[in-house]
């Protein structure tokens, strides 16, 4: 009951869906939740997947990669996409940690920020539509456990940047088992649609490599820049990694 109440805690803190009331609140359970993000993952990738096969039998394939986008979109209260268009406004317009950390926090969105979130969703977007109808369903389905467990990965290895913050709670300390649980989770979709032969193994590869390389790449940056993490890092890596995961599978689809 306790793993179940962590899993609806991350569950309400990542998307809009509401929860059971005995769920409760407490402090410290927010920081044990991060575990749960990738199955976080897996309701939304089922959702996104879920309008995308139900429109694709009424329209064509690039309105119904718009619709489930959009449906995401609304689930997570875009709350990815706002952590990816402040990163790109904090570390275009920032010069040292400090501004940077400064921009990310500003509310208005500068015009790193809008070309960065535009040209990313203007990227997914044509990817998903290029890839085979049912391919890009499966894609959906894998992608956004996956993702997010890359965002874990900030939060196990990294340290977090700032003294406080929206994402202070939850970016506690992760331990390596805390991880694995992450891990076990997001890979049970990649595990289904293997034995399903819905995708290929070498397509699901190739995307999870171009996905840690990005994450490598991402942290590296982070590091770099502010000196660890904040949560507008955890939603642009989590963008990221989804988008480099979707074009893995179609250089392996397409050749």
């Amino acid at each position: 009951m306790h793993q179940l109440r962590l899993f609806f805690i991350a569950l309400q803190f990542f998307t809009r869906l509401p929860v059971p009331r005995w769920v409760g609140f407490e402090p410290d359970w927010l920081r044990h939740a991060a575990r749960y993000f990738p199955a976080v993952g897996m309701v939304v990738g089922t959702v996104t997947a879920g309008v995308y096969v139900l429109s694709i039998r009424i329209w064509p394939q690039p309105v119904a990669v718009l619709l489930s986008t959009i449906a995401g979109i609304y689930l997570t209260g875009a709350f990815h996409e706002d952590g990816f268009a402040d990163t790109c406004d904090g570390l275009g317009g920032g010069n040292t940690p400090q501004r940077v950390l400064e921009i990310m926090k500003d509310s208005r969105m500068g015009a790193y920020g809008a070309i960065g979130i535009g040209l990313m969703l203007a990227l997914k977007f044509v990817v998903l539509s290029s890839l085979p109808i049912y391919a890009a369903a499966m894609a959906l389905l894998a992608a956004h456990p996956l993702s997010r467990l890359a965002s874990t990965a900030l939060i196990w290895r990294l340290s977090y940047a700032k003294a406080d913050g929206k994402a202070k709670p939850l970016a506690q300390p992760m331990s390596t088992l805390e991880f694995c649980i992450a891990t076990v989770t997001a890979s049970l979709p990649v595990v289904a649609i293997c034995v399903a032969d819905r995708l290929s193994w070498q397509a699901i590869v190739t995307g999870s490599i171009a996905m840690v390389v990005a994450t490598l790449w991402l942290a590296g940056i982070f590091l770099r820049r502010i000196g660890g993490y904040t949560g507008d890092c955890l939603g642009a890596l989590q963008q990221v990694a989804e988008v480099v995961f979707y074009l893995g599978l179609l250089a392996v689809i397409r050749h």
